[in-house]
């Protein structure tokens, strides 16, 4: 059975609305096996980045394939 894998995703973005991300800054780290490596990883991130009002990461779930199941 296959276990769901985690992602990192994010960057800086053109404006606090979080739409648009600036080319070039887009950060794609993982996969992750478990949420909760992918969560320290997320909180590092964004630690490093909280002087950066428009910089946002976020932890996304890889679909499960139809395989899967």
């Amino acid at each position: 059975m296959q276990q769901a894998r985690f992602w990192v995703i994010g960057g800086e973005y053109t404006s606090t609305e979080f739409e648009t991300l600036i080319r070039g800054t887009e950060r794609l780290v993982g996969p992750f096996e478990s949420k909760g490596e992918a969560e320290r990883t997320w909180r590092y991130l964004s630690e490093d980045h909280r002087p950066q009002a428009q910089v946002r990461f976020t932890i996304a779930q890889e679909p499960m394939s139809a395989a899967a199941g």
